[in-house]
């Protein structure tokens, strides 16, 4: 049986860990404050560009531009985004369980990965699959400067026709408890399945807009679709950086909690502990005086 000694040292220890996943809680929740906002700002943007690509890409041949041109999928590459740190519950295990099924399902393709942050790249690096780029220090504050770099790496790969498709896996922020693993085609950029503009805008649930180009888009395509590819992955890296400081903050108050209630026990053991030696030496005393008479 511990002695108090050893309890009080257990209290203490206990309360020591309980300030610090207290400070884990306090500085996630800034943090998650400043992502969220980020994040929140880069979604109108992306869905904006998203429908002026594919308004675009109605009013010209399906080959008219390299990253709307379908291609047998025979190889693919996949970029997966993960956070830096850890103590952010099952965020980043999600990512590499999904990352790992969809290798698994796409084996026959030749699949390639490009990882975007420190956990899932430590994590494919035990795998036997090929990381064509490694990049790190990208989530936990993503700037647009560094998406377009991984931009213009993905869209030169697939230009080159190393690859046929490209798809992203990451963690999108719904709210502070909860987080929706996405996985979504990046290229070749899907154009609307209507096949014609007035089709596209009956069928879309949001108000219908029609562009006017004054170049003309195939022209317009040589800058828009690259800016597409960099915005779609600057709102992943977004996504992914509010999500984990909503995770590791929903994490540390459960553990500020579960050491509350571990210190609540110890307390209640310790001090049955105390009671049991203070019943023993009363006895003591008792029968030392019952045999003394």
């Amino acid at each position: 049986m511990p002695t108090q000694l050893d309890i009080k040292r257990r209290i203490r220890s206990v309360k020591n860990t309980q300030q610090i996943t207290r400070a884990m809680k306090f500085v996630a929740a800034a943090r998650l404050r400043r992502a969220q906002e980020r994040a929140f700002a880069a979604r109108p943007y992306a869905r904006a560009i998203s429908r002026l690509v594919r308004s675009a890409a109605l009013r010209v041949p399906e080959g008219a531009h390299s990253l709307l041109r379908r291609r047998e999928e025979k190889r693919i590459l996949l970029l997966t985004v993960s956070g830096e740190r850890g103590l952010c519950g099952a965020f980043n295990a999600n990512v590499i369980r999904r990352t790992l099924e969809f290798l698994r399902e796409h084996s026959a393709q030749e699949p390639t990965i490009i990882v975007l942050g420190r956990k899932i790249r430590d994590a494919m690096r035990k795998q036997r699959w090929k990381i064509v780029a490694e990049h790190v220090d990208v989530t936990a504050r993503p700037e647009p400067t560094r998406a377009a770099e991984i931009a213009n790496d993905v869209t030169a790969i697939y230009e080159r026709g190393e690859v046929d498709s490209v798809y992203i896996v990451f963690n999108e922020f719904k709210s502070v408890l909860a987080q929706n693993l996405k996985l979504e085609k990046l290229l070749p950029i899907e154009r609307d399945p209507a096949s014609t503009i007035e089709e596209a805008q009956a069928s879309s649930k949001e108000t219908p807009v029609d562009y006017l180009f004054e170049q003309p888009p195939d022209e317009l395509f040589g800058r828009l679709l690259p800016r597409y590819v960099q915005v779609q992955i600057f709102r992943a890296l977004a996504e992914s950086a509010a999500a984990e400081h909503a995770a590791r903050m929903t994490a540390m108050d459960s553990a500020t909690n579960n050491a509350g209630e571990l210190i609540d026990q110890l307390t209640l053991y310790m001090n049955k502990v105390r009671q049991a030696a203070i019943t023993k030496e009363i006895i003591e005393v008792v029968s030392g005086a019952a045999s003394a008479a």
